[in-house]
C-alpha cells in the first residue's frame, strides 16, 4: 500500500483534486439586418447554473428564492429589450447586410492554495477583439489589423463605472467569494446575496459593449 501510495505521488495521482474550482459565464449576440438574438450560460464548478435563450433567462441551480429571482429576470429582459431596441433604431439609418457575432467569456477560478484569478474575454465574429484587465480596470484591443471598432468599443467601455470598477469588483471579489463559499460547503446560502450581481450587472455590461460596437458599426464602421 506503502509503494502504491508513493507511486501515485510521483505520478500525479488524484491531480483532480489541485484543480481550481471555477465559475464561468458565456454570453453571446448574434445582430442580422437589425434583429439580435441572444444566448448563452453559466456554470458553477462545472454545474450548470444558468441559461439564457433570447429574452428568456433560466435559474437551473436554486441560488436565489423565487421572489428574487423574478426580479432578477426582469432585470434581465430589460436590458435586452433595450439593446434590441438599439440595434433596431440603427440599422434604420445604415442598414447591415452581414451577420456579426459578439461573444463574452467571464469569469473567476479559486485555487487550492486560496489564489484566485479572473478574466473576461470577447470575440467579434470568432477574433480576439478586447480583453479586460481586472488589477487595473482597463480594456485591452486584441482586434488585429483594423483598430477603429475595438478602438471605438474600448473608448466607450472605458467611460462607464459599471465597466471598468463596478466589473473589476465583480470579478476580484464577488466572483471570488462565491467560489469560497461553495469550497467551504455553504454555497447556496452565501450565493443568494451576490448572484444578483452575477447576472444583473454583467448582462448590464454586455449589453453597453454591444451597444458600443453597433453604434459605430452603423454608423459607417466595418469589421
Amino acid at each position: 500500500m506503502l509503494r502504491l501510495l508513493l507511486l501515485c505521488g510521483a505520478l500525479g495521482c488524484g491531480a483532480d483534486r489541485a484543480a481550481p474550482l471555477t465559475f464561468v459565464m458565456l454570453q453571446r449576440t448574434l445582430v442580422s439586418k437589425g434583429s439580435s438574438v441572444f444566448w448563452g450560460n453559466a456554470s458553477l464548478d462545472g454545474q450548470l447554473s444558468h441559461l439564457l435563450d433570447g429574452h428568456n433567462v433560466t435559474q437551473v441551480l436554486p441560488l436565489e428564492p423565487p421572489d428574487a429571482w423574478a426580479r432578477r429576470q426582469q432585470d434581465v429582459t430589460t436590458y435586452l429589450l433595450y439593446f434590441s431596441q438599439l440595434v433596431k433604431l440603427f440599422s434604420k439609418e445604415r442598414p447591415i447586410n452581414y451577420t456579426q457575432s459578439l461573444c463574452c467569456r467571464l469569469g473567476c477560478q479559486l485555487f487550492p492554495n486560496g489564489t484566485a484569478h479572473s478574466f473576461y474575454e470577447v470575440t467579434l465574429n470568432g477574433t480576439a477583439f478586447l480583453s479586460f484587465h481586472v488589477s487595473s480596470a482597463t480594456w485591452e484591443r486584441r482586434w488585429p489589423g483594423r483598430d477603429a471598432v475595438a478602438a471605438f468599443a474600448e473608448l466607450e467601455l472605458m467611460k462607464y463605472p459599471t465597466t471598468t470598477r463596478d466589473l473589476q469588483h465583480f470579478l476580484n471579489t464577488t466572483c471570488v467569494d462565491i467560489l469560497r463559499a461553495r469550497s467551504a460547503g455553504t454555497g447556496k446560502q452565501s450565493s443568494r446575496s451576490h448572484t444578483p450581481l452575477v447576472l444583473g450587472l454583467i448582462l448590464g455590461t454586455f449589453a453597453l459593449l454591444g451597444m458600443a460596437v453597433g453604434i459605430f458599426l452603423c454608423t459607417g464602421g466595418s469589421c
